[in-house]
């Protein structure tokens, strides 16, 4: 019986001895070590995104900053037009012009913004304003405006002249036409108005037309000027077996055209030349040949022959 109760006893002490023990790293301790660790690494990443997401947008910023352009405001009166230029960034350059004449620049001195009165010509004028800041961003206004004076002084092509009409409340004097710095030409009118037509000169020029009532009052209008030639065209037959077509210009010819009989249209390419002979046969009946050739100023000359066979 001793002996049953030993054997008992060392049963116990083995159940004991084989409990198993806890990890050193388990336990309440080991979890908050964790839950540090994570809360760490979360704010690191938040701190990460909210650094990401604050470049951006100031990269965005800088963008839309360097895509605004200079604002043009013009505030006007009866006789004159106040000019307003502003903008975030320097000006490097503001200019306005009447019409095709010669631009007035306004000196910016790298500021922000700058102002001009502009006085309003005579007639009907059209008013061109430009603006360009310090990184090539430009904006461009334009706008038509009339205004009646004791002289108006208007322009018109009329073929290879220029026509120059002048109307004065009063009687008209005389007028002067220069091109470009050359001498001026003095004409005499002694009434209200006048009709002038003046030639225009090959290339581009520079026409200024100054007008003067008995009054003394003057009024000045200048515009550029391309003049320009027609080509030569000229159409015969020899005979009554061909048309010929003959065409040339010093400065080029483009195209030649022709409509036989108002139905078949024909195109000949002439670049780079400044003759052309060509041939076209006539036929049995009646025959309508139209021909129109351009030169390189795309300006035409036209003509229309009829041949019966």
């Amino acid at each position: 019986m001793n002996q049953i109760l030993s054997v008992e006893d060392t049963n116990k002490k083995n159940k004991k001895a084989k409990k198993p023990k806890m990890p050193r790293n388990s336990g309440p301790v080991a979890i908050e070590s964790i839950l540090k660790f994570f809360s760490v690494a979360i704010l690191i990443f938040g701190i990460f995104m909210i650094g990401s997401g604050s470049y951006s947008m100031y990269t965005n910023s800088q963008e839309d900053t360097a895509n605004v352009k200079p604002t043009i405001q013009v505030e006007e009166s009866e006789t004159e037009i106040t000019l307003r230029v502003s903008h975030s960034k320097a000006l490097s350059k503001v200019t306005y012009k009447w019409n095709n004449d010669q631009e007035t620049e306004i000196q910016t001195n790298g500021r922000r913004e700058v102002s001009q009165v502009i006085e309003i010509p005579t007639g009907d004028n059209t008013l061109t304003i430009y603006a360009q800041d310090e990184n090539g961003q430009e904006t461009t206004y334009q706008k038509a405006y009339s205004l009646e004076g004791d002289i108006t002084i208007d322009f018109a092509l009329d073929g290879n002249n220029i026509k120059v009409t002048a109307n004065g409340k009063n009687e008209l004097s005389y007028l002067t036409y220069r091109w470009d710095e050359e001498e001026e030409t003095r004409v005499d009118i002694n009434n209200t108005q006048i009709e002038q037509s003046i030639e225009i000169p090959m290339g581009q020029h520079t026409l200024t037309v100054i007008v003067v009532d008995i009054n003394n009052t003057t009024q000045t209008k200048t515009q550029e000027v391309r003049g320009v030639k027609k080509p030569n065209l000229e159409v015969t037959t020899d005979g009554s077996s061909n048309f010929i077509i003959r065409v040339s210009d010093e400065g080029g010819l483009k195209r030649l055209e022709f409509t036989v009989n108002d139905t078949d249209k024909y195109k000949l390419e002439l670049s780079g030349r400044t003759e052309l002979e060509y041939q076209w046969p006539i036929q049995d009946g009646e025959n309508i040949l139209d021909v129109t050739v351009y030169n390189e100023d795309d300006v035409t000359e036209t003509m229309r022959v009829r041949v019966n066979k």
